[in-house]
């Protein structure tokens, strides 16, 4: 693995939401852990208190559930994470329904994107900064939502957490930070 910053794919933000691949817990902690903030060197740094083998971010490569996250700005990686795009090129021929090119995206869709990638950045910054290891099943339930309207639901439940551990006017003013797009 080359140093850097690692973020989940939505490979791996499908197997935190399904555990369809059964990781062992330390590995599924380690996936927990990759969040596109801590560098390679900090996420080793971390696991070293945990029983999680020491080639777990190896592993969790291999199998396509983390990913390098890309230096400068990565106008492919945006657009993708708002419109997912079919590969330039594929492995097989595809079939001939696949190769209708398919309609721009709804403005509505992209809005709902947008909110939901807003939304659960923020809401994992807060986890992560102000949180601590108390934010562990809070982040759970983050990677869990799979749309705007799930993670709205559960900023409730966030904000009595980030009240409970720093205190309810510090929960307001992060509340009144919170500019979701329109």
């Amino acid at each position: 693995m080359r140093d850097g910053i690692y973020r989940k794919t939505n490979a791996g933000r499908d197997e935190i939401r399904d555990r369809a691949r059964r990781l062992a817990p330390p590995l599924r902690t380690v996936l927990l852990m990759v969040d596109g903030q801590r560098s390679l060197a900090q996420l080793r740094e971390v696991m070293a208190g945990m029983r999680a083998p020491d080639d777990a971010l190896e592993m969790l490569l291999a199998e396509g559930l983390i990913e390098a996250v890309p230096t400068g700005f990565d106008a492919a990686g945006l657009m993708d994470a708002l419109a997912p795009r079919a590969p330039a090129t594929p492995a097989a021929p595809a079939p001939v329904a696949a190769s209708i090119p398919a309609a721009a995206p709804e403005p509505a869709l992209a809005k709902r994107s947008a909110q939901y990638l807003y939304l659960y950045e923020r809401m994992s910054d807060a986890v992560r900064a102000h949180l601590g290891l108390r934010g562990y099943f809070m982040q759970l339930k983050v990677e869990r939502c799979a749309d705007a309207d799930s993670l709205q639901a559960l900023l409730p439940e966030l904000l009595d957490a980030l009240a409970k551990a720093k205190g309810g006017s510090f929960a307001s003013d992060w509340e009144r930070t919170l500019q979701v797009p329109a």
